[in-house]
């Protein structure tokens, strides 16, 4: 699973190019513009542009761009720069505009800006929920059980950890509580995934800093990361807030690394297959980590049994392909990880290849 080669350290320049060239693939022309106005920031003296230049051992899994370009964004959330709007509108197609209004934003609200860089992007988007119900329904389809524990790394706010609440249409296959008042339906490729029942017995997951997003403030925040031109991914989380307002969900504040070894070593239910789960996010851990889950994992699935499944499902982006990859193992029966799956990076498509 590790990224390998694509992962090891580059300068600023590229790393601000690829995650720029990667937002305009994934239709955010407007962020893509406002991350590649970083490069105008090489000779300013504001002490966040210093620092972005300065950047010590920068490696893509830095995502520090992406860090910035939510500081940007929670300036026009907040109403302190409108003028952002016409960038994420489309109104500003001159890149030579949008670099000098970002250097001017940014050596404006130096103070507020360079704390984003302290960490990395916190990521959750109930729309990826429908390549995990998909994979679900393809594990329960003969492979594992149908009644499932999910365990989430990487949870953050606990968005998808909430999945087993959310209704789905997935190419004509429906799942999920019908009075859900999440709905997701996402433009579905190639044929839909077995039409069967699944149930969760259980959800929780874990975040080295989980969010809460019933707290006004860290919502706001959460809502930063998000791409502005991505509007229905706002009313996606809106929809979550009301439904962690009601009950929240079980979020654990642990390092990735002690939560799975913790979790797998529980006693498992029979007739319960256990999922470890996770989104966009194994390439912020570090590449111990990696391989500590990795190992915990095998050691776990050596001890699966037909009563007592184990599965991985993970969705993360191919760096090389920009690709957004739904892959499944499960234990006993599947060594080999099969790919299920490309899905746009926010849930808006879904291409079955199953």
């Amino acid at each position: 699973m590790a990224n390998g080669a694509v992962m090891d350290t580059v300068s600023v320049a590229e790393a601000i190019e690829w995650q720029a060239n990667h937002a305009q693939k994934a239709g955010a022309p407007g962020t893509a513009q406002v991350v590649r106005a970083l490069l105008a920031l090489e000779d300013s003296t504001a002490a966040t542009a210093r620092r972005i230049f300065a950047w010590q051992g920068l490696s893509l899994r830095d995502a520090m761009p992406l860090r910035i370009a939510a500081g940007l964004h929670n300036l026009l959330l907040t109403g302190e720069e409108p003028r952002l709007e016409d960038v994420y509108a489309g109104r500003m197609p001159a890149q030579e505009q949008v670099d000098a209004l970002v250097r001017e934003i940014v050596e404006t609200h130096d103070f507020q800006l360079m704390p984003w860089l302290d960490g990395p992007p916190q990521t959750n988007e109930a729309g990826r929920s429908s390549s995990f119900a998909a994979a679900l329904l393809w594990l329960a389809d003969g492979r594992t059980t149908a009644q499932f524990e999910w365990l989430e790394i990487g949870a953050s706010a606990g968005i998808n950890t909430m999945l087993g609440r959310y209704h789905y249409d997935l190419g004509g296959v429906t799942t999920g509580p019908g009075a859900s008042r999440m709905r997701i339906a996402p433009e579905w490729r190639g044929a839909p995934p077995p039409a069967t029942e699944i149930g969760l017995v259980d959800a929780r997951g874990s975040d080295i800093a989980p969010v809460d997003l019933t707290d006004e403030g860290q919502a706001l925040r959460l809502k930063s990361y998000v791409w502005p031109e991505a509007t229905g991914r706002m009313a996606r989380i809106d929809a979550a807030i009301a439904l962690a307002t009601r009950m929240p969900p079980e979020i654990e504040r642990m390092d990735a690394g002690d939560w799975v070894e913790k979790e797998l070593a529980k006693p498992q239910d029979a007739g319960v297959t256990r999922v470890l789960a996770h989104s966009i996010m194994w390439q912020y851990l570090p590449d111990l980590t990696q391989d500590r889950i990795e190992e915990t994992l095998e050691g776990a699935g050596e001890q699966a049994t037909k009563d007592k499944p184990l599965a991985l499902i993970s969705l993360e982006t191919n760096r090389e392909t920009f690709a957004h990859e739904l892959k499944v193992r499960y234990w006993p029966g599947g060594e080999e990880a099969v790919h299920l799956a490309n899905a746009h990076p926010h849930g808006a498509w879904v291409e079955w290849l199953a």
